[in-house]
């Protein structure tokens, strides 16, 4: 096997453990969408080219809310922000990558891609293959992303809504989140985003993600700001 897909599988084994939690969360969006009004093509499509789990439920419950569309393309550019700051944070690692390889990897770039990604990055640097770590956790995810919507699309509303799918998706970022707290700031920014969304949850259009978003951002940056330079990063 090559080094490059030693590099793959890799990828695609260290993201197996979250694709167990997102799985649910795939149906149950396949599902919403139906119920908002798309069409099981649109849905499917939306899986296929936006590839972004929170934006499309936002998506779909706004359009289920008939909200304008000013309020939705501002909801979801707030809720994508954080892909600039994983594009930010990988970018020394993949700055000599070619054009189409950083748009490729930017297109499967995600949370849950992101996460084993950065730890190894950090852990290990950056060899010749390394990028093809990346492609196989962003692929692994897209592939159980489609499926996982298809299967919500078909089953719709034969889905149990006593079945707890929606807390897997939670508990995946969780697991996500909790190894790459290693300063004050990241904690802070993860306790006070969380702290918000949880009192704003009521807000309508979805505005409390938006809150909670800022909020967590706004204290990274002014507890990163207060370190001494030899502390921050």
């Amino acid at each position: 096997m090559s080094e490059a897909a030693k590099e793959f599988w890799n990828g695609v084994r260290a993201e197996l453990p979250l694709l167990i939690g997102v799985f649910p969360f795939g149906m149950i969006y396949g599902a919403v969408a139906l119920n908002a009004g798309l069409s099981p093509g649109a849905s499917q499509l939306m899986s296929s080219i936006v590839f972004a789990g929170s934006s499309q439920f936002v998506t779909a419950q706004l359009v289920h809310d008939a909200a304008p569309a000013l309020v939705i393309i501002v909801t979801i550019a707030v809720v994508n922000l954080r892909h600039m700051l994983y594009s930010a944070s990988l970018a020394p690692y993949l700055h000599d990558l070619s054009l189409r390889w950083k748009a490729l990897l930017s297109y499967l770039l995600t949370d849950e891609a992101y996460a084993p990604t950065i730890i190894k990055y950090e852990r290990d640097g950056i060899g010749p293959f390394s990028h093809w770590f990346l492609l196989g956790a962003g692929f692994s995810l897209w592939f159980n992303w489609q499926v996982s919507t298809a299967l919500g699309i078909f089953l719709g509303a034969a889905i149990p809504k006593e079945w707890p799918l929606d807390f897997a998706l939670p508990l995946t970022f969780i697991a996500m989140i909790v190894p790459i707290l290693k300063n004050r700031p990241m904690i802070a920014s993860a306790l006070s985003a969380g702290l918000v969304a949880l009192l704003a949850f009521s807000l309508p259009y979805k505005l409390g993600i938006i809150l909670a978003a800022l909020t967590g951002i706004l204290v990274g940056i002014i507890l990163e700001s207060r370190q001494s330079p030899k502390g921050a990063q």
